[in-house]
């Protein structure tokens, strides 16, 4: 009870020292300069609070109030520059605010002087976003595996957990966690090295799979699930570091072989093509359709490497797949083209659940594109066939890596925009037509993290809930003997 009372004291002192705006105040008809930038935005209702930083010089506190339609409103004052939201106060607002335009105002003390800048609004779409986030957390150096740590994130709160730990898998690379359709109890990581495999979680049970024959250049690297979960389309993937001998351009990397492949989870067996591990061909990427019907990726004719790099050109393709038998079609389809004028290498093909939109990657040349600082997203309608532009979603430096929310309204990518070395995820609302939002980044509880962290948030992957299982359950598993596949050939329909 004493120390109770103790707090208590305590609060009540810190709360009467918190400065207010008193007196004179003047306006700025600029918006403020926060950090992140989150103004003028479309925020799904179920996001956590967009804890932010004032970054307007001599800041010494301020004042943010965000109002509602009906009148509500919620204040916070506070000393210094951080503005940081009560949860309970935050959810209340936004459940009661779909398809409404909150209207933030605010006023900061600097220098000794009050001043009130042009208030901003936060438009709250009507459809959630998947509630959890999962990512790699990378160092963006030339170090393109140490300490590498795979992530899972509540982005309703700021729950967080490790999926996987450089410490518990002896300081071995991890690639991407994917999610099958966003489901939880469906999805894969690699561990790779000796003693590592790909990760099939299955309702919290992982099992380790040596997913690569002896005919194949490497094991399986980037892959997506059928809409069944029966099936992964995966490639395998000799990747290349080479440096610049250009001080404005520090790392490339590049593959000296690639193919695609299927792999049947139930038989443990893998399906090839002529067509999709083509010799004379560059094939990586790959990724289900929704109905399952084809297999989008990227190829590009064979070049000199790393010599001919800026030759290095991938086009979109896809074949057709029958997930009753199991079979990959006889042709391929190019779905985009190179121009001479204009050079654009594609990457990172996904598609929209509800199968209607393909966001993918594009580079002035390669298969790397965080690399790149002018890697762009770019986004086709499968239903017309259309590019549709995406203005205010780009920036200046590597926008890369995405995937979508399971209702196909919201995506998350990785961009390099802050500073061109460290990688965040973003967030952006996609309406009906193919209008796309600003992106916000993810916000965090401390609105200082990120200016304090120094690894990259790399490849988002958006889920419908928490997976069960964690970085104890990865170690267990690599003690497993690893599932091994064998080969066959696709049968002819």
């Amino acid at each position: 009870m004493k120390h109770c009372c103790l707090y208590i004291i305590v609060m009540l002192l810190l709360t009467a020292c918190t400065q207010k705006p008193d007196g004179p105040i003047s306006h700025d008809s600029q918006k403020p300069d926060i950090y992140p930038n989150y103004t003028d935005i479309i925020i799904p209702q179920n996001i956590a609070p967009l804890n932010f930083l004032v970054r307007e010089e001599g800041c010494e506190a301020v004042q943010v109030e965000v109002k509602g339609a009906a009148g509500e409103a919620i204040m916070v004052n506070a000393n210094g520059n951080e503005v940081v939201f009560d949860m309970d106060e935050w959810k209340e607002m936004l459940q009661e605010s779909p398809k409404q335009t909150l209207t933030v105002t605010l006023t900061a003390l600097i220098n000794g002087k009050w001043t009130q800048y042009e208030p901003f609004g936060w438009t709250v779409a009507p459809e959630k976003i998947d509630p959890v986030l999962t990512y790699r957390l990378i160092e963006p150096d030339y170090e393109v595996w140490s300490n590498v740590e795979l992530w899972q994130r509540n982005i309703e709160n700021f729950d967080e957990s490790t999926l996987s730990s450089y410490k518990e898998v002896g300081d071995r690379c991890m690639n991407c966690h994917t999610f099958a359709n966003q489901n939880p109890q469906l999805s894969m990581l690699y561990v790779r090295g000796e003693g590592g495999g790909a990760f099939l979680n299955q309702n919290g049970s992982l099992s380790k799979l040596n997913i690569k024959t002896d005919d194949m250049v490497s094991g399986s690297v980037y892959f997506g699930f059928s809409p069944s979960g029966r099936y992964i389309t995966f490639s395998t993937n000799l990747i290349i570091p080479a440096f610049h001998a250009m001080p404005r351009k520090r790392l490339e990397v590049f593959d000296s072989k690639s193919d695609v492949y299927v792999a049947d989870l139930q038989t443990h067996t893998i399906v090839s093509s002529p067509l999709t591990a083509d010799s004379l061909r560059f094939e990586t990427f790959p990724t289900f359709s929704p109905d399952g019907r084809y297999i989008y990726y990227c190829a590009s004719p064979h070049v000199k490497l790393p010599g001919e790099i800026k030759q290095l050109q991938y086009r979109l393709c896809r074949i057709a797949f029958d997930e009753k038998t199991g079979t990959l079609g006889e042709t391929v389809d190019t779905l985009t083209h190179y121009s001479a004028t204009e050079p654009s290498s594609v990457s990172h093909p996904r598609i929209s659940p509800d199968g209607r939109w393909l966001l993918y990657s594009v580079a002035d040349y390669g298969t790397f594109p965080i690399w790149h600082p002018e890697a762009d997203l770019r986004m086709m309608d499968l239903k017309t066939g259309q590019q549709v532009d995406l203005p205010g979603v780009n920036s200046q430096k590597s926008d890369t890596y995405h995937s979508w929310s399971s209702n196909s309204r919201w995506f998350v990518f990785a961009s390099k925009r802050d500073d061109g070395l460290y990688g965040k995820p973003y967030f952006c609302y996609i309406d009906a037509n193919g209008r796309v939002s600003k992106p916000f980044c993810l916000p965090q509880k401390d609105p200082s993290r990120y200016d304090n962290m120094l690894k990259s948030f790399n490849a988002p992957e958006l889920g419908k809930g928490a997976l069960p299982f964690d970085a104890a359950d990865v170690a267990r598993a690599m003690k497993q003997q690893a599932i091994p596949f064998a080969t066959t050939a696709s049968p002819r329909k």
